[in-house]
């Protein structure tokens, strides 16, 4: 078994001493990682939209978006091997680029994280009223803004559930991440095998388009492109098991298992339930497949009893996602605050002896979150476009990565860790693919198409151009805040400052006696 010396080695390259608690075992760091992927989670949130935008051959999106994350993750996975650090993104862009690309990446992808944890704690709308009416509490649902009222109600519940969890410690994180995942595992393996057991069509069902294509310039593919935002909004985070690195035993081993494996797991046992739920569900046509998503497909094949059941499980599944998106926040915001790169870093960055973990991030994030659901209390768009522009912020955090490795494998200066994950001479053309693929699918989801962020009234300009002027402003505006201020400040804070010991030179021998 690895030592607490050897686990720490890698933070000596960044100047770091180790003060985080090590506690986090192989499948805790996968279950990190599986849990913010989370595959009841983004499945059973954003069927309805990516079925009512490309019907059911909106399912070929999912292996798509597979191939490109998955040059991602490998990217990701010899990072951690040699660098598993917290606020994985923040410091791998730090590393392979400039302190300047760092920041801008840790900013985005810090953003993003709350804007995440604001997306998926709008899940619970979509599960918790189909459980029963009791949990509607805003009108009846059929108001225009019931909905999306309600949902920040429902969604406020769960950020404060995950703001007490964080604030109390790694080890209880870990052991409700892990049970949560254990279950949904379980429920989604259990899933399969009852859907499995009620297919009434074959598998060319995911042929059909239903002529989403009509009123596209391109045809089917601009429906397509549309639809594959579903997909897109499931398949990230896997890095947090590189997050939690300074927690985890054997880091430069585990982590990159925990990536590989989380997005693999994903992708199969993910891509399995969408094409069965499409080969089971009655009817493949009618208002419901796009309005209540795959939790209508769960009740019509499996009945009220067995599909509320599993619904439960589902919720089980959405409130550790949420606890695994705060808590990589949460890692993130502490190490740029270690670096003194963020507004009262000091403060930030400050360890609770007593719980060894940051609180005051996982109060603030919590708040932050919530405000950005406040904001949009009265957006009927709300799920989309929370969504749209979480997963926009990430993909170019991502990009703040892997484009500066590719830079430093043309110019020979990338060493993977030596006996560790290492892509060898696939590296360059991995890398290569998760680059194109990070840029093209950025342009694709940042698109101004009214039909994800203004698809009902009221209509303005300034809502269908809501994910451009977000970027934008949070770029822009953050790293001239950065340049002009907080850059001139930058370095690591002495309490978090790895102290070397001088050597002391070796005394001179004596001369010899005559």
């Amino acid at each position: 078994m690895p030592t607490s010396h050897q686990d720490d080695a890698e933070l000596a390259e960044f100047g770091y001493r180790p003060e985080l608690k090590r506690t986090l075992g192989t499948f805790h760091t996968f279950a990190a990682g599986i849990s913010y992927i989370s595959i009841l989670t983004g499945t059973f949130q954003l069927f309805y939209f990516g079925y009512g935008s490309g019907g059911p051959a909106y399912w070929w999106s999912w292996p798509l978006v597979f191939a490109g994350q998955f040059a991602v993750a490998l990217c990701f996975a010899e990072l951690a091997a040699r660098y598993p650090v917290a606020g994985s993104v923040y410091n791998w862009a730090k590393k392979l680029g400039n302190p300047h690309l760092g920041w801008l990446a840790g900013w985005m992808m810090l953003i993003a994280s709350i804007v995440s944890i604001a997306a998926v704690a709008l899940a619970y709308q979509l599960t918790l009223p189909q459980i029963s009416g009791v949990f509607q509490f805003v009108g009846d649902g059929t108001g225009t803004y019931d909905v999306a009222t309600n949902a920040v109600v429902l969604a406020a519940v769960l950020i404060l559930f995950t703001t007490l969890v964080n604030a109390f410690g790694v080890k209880l994180m870990a052991r409700i991440n892990t049970a949560g995942v254990f279950i949904e595992l379980i429920a989604t393996v259990v899933l399969i095998v009852l859907l499995a057991a009620h297919i009434t069509r074959g598998p060319q069902v995911v042929l059909e388009t239903h002529g989403t294509g009509a009123g596209h310039g391109a045809g089917y593919l601009g429906a397509f492109l549309v639809a594959s935002l579903a997909s897109a909004y499931v398949m990230y985070g896997f890095d947090t098991a590189a997050s939690l690195g300074e927690e985890s035993l054997d880091p430069s081993r585990n982590a990159p298992r925990a990536i590989i494996r989380a997005i693999v797991a994903s992708f199969l046992l993910g891509g399995l339930v969408l094409l069965l739920a499409l080969m089971s569900v009655s009817s493949l046509r009618g208002d419901k497949l796009s309005t209540d998503g795959l939790q209508y497909v769960v009740l019509d094949v499996l009945g009220p009893t067995a599909g509320k059941a599993m619904l439960w499980c589902v919720l089980i599944a959405v409130t550790v996602c949420a606890l695994a998106v705060h808590t990589a926040a949460i890692r993130l915001a502490f190490a740029m605050a270690r670096d003194n790169n963020l507004p009262a870093s000091g403060l930030l960055a400050r360890v609770s002896p007593r719980f060894r973990t940051p609180v005051l991030p996982a109060v603030l994030i919590g708040v932050l979150a919530l405000a950005i659901l406040v904001v949009n209390i009265r957006q009927p768009q709300i799920f989309t476009v929370v969504t749209s522009i979480g997963i926009i912020m990430i993909y170019l955090a991502y990009l703040g990565v892997t484009a500066p490795m590719l830079v430093a494998r043309l110019r020979g200066t990338w060493r993977p860790a030596e006996g560790k994950f290492s892509l060898g001479r696939w590296g360059l053309p991995v890398n290569l693919l998760a680059v194109v693929w990070g840029a093209a699918m950025t342009v694709n989801l940042i698109w101004p198409r009214a039909s994800v962020y203004n698809a009902t009234a009221p209509y303005h300009w300034y809502l269908r151009w809501g994910a451009v002027l977000f970027v934008v402003v949070i770029a822009g505006g953050g790293f001239a805040y950065y340049w002009f201020v907080q850059r001139h400040r930058t370095g690591v804070l002495a309490e978090h400052r790895l102290e070397t010991v001088p050597v002391s030179p070796a005394p001179l021998a004596a001369p010899a006696a005559d």
